[in-house]
């Protein structure tokens, strides 16, 4: 299963993502690390397609190998959440404005999503929530709005 955890940069997404990875004892591909890892800051659209390609590739890496992903990243547009194909998108929409103003610029809502993560929050509850959609889900398709 590829959960993607999403939204604007400051919002918690890494939290969130951290705290879930533990639960389900999953891999945690975080989005700045990776970038640093492929030595790869080109926040340009063409650069947000290819990181999106790079996440869902590395996401289904770890899926075919029997494990769930959880990927934290802006992902911003619909055409990019729509390349990386999540079984699950949980939107962190705890802010309005992120730090960078070409990403907050660019960002869409999510049109389709199965978690909506608003303000202040407690993190169990909602690694709890989340834990008991993956169950549920058995690896459908879980996308709601």
């Amino acid at each position: 299963m590829k959960i993607l955890v999403m939204g604007l940069p400051g919002s918690g997404k890494t939290t969130l993502a951290t705290q879930l990875a533990k639960r389900l004892n999953a891999v945690h591909l975080n989005a700045d690390e990776i970038r640093d890892l492929f030595g790869d800051h080109n926040f340009s659209r063409a650069g947000r397609f290819t990181q999106a390609r790079r996440m869902r590739d590395l996401a289904e890496i770890v899926t075919r190998s029997g494990n769930i992903a959880v990927a934290d990243f802006v992902c911003p547009l619909e055409e990019t959440r729509s390349i990386f194909n999540a079984d699950l998108t949980i939107w962190v929409d705890r802010i309005k404005e992120g730090r960078f103003e070409d990403t907050n610029q660019l960002f869409e809502e999510p049109s389709k999503y199965g978690l909506k993560i608003k303000e202040d929050y407690d993190i169990e509850q909602v690694v709890y929530q989340v834990s008991a959609l993956v169950r549920r889900s058995d690896g459908r398709k879980g996308e709601t709005k």
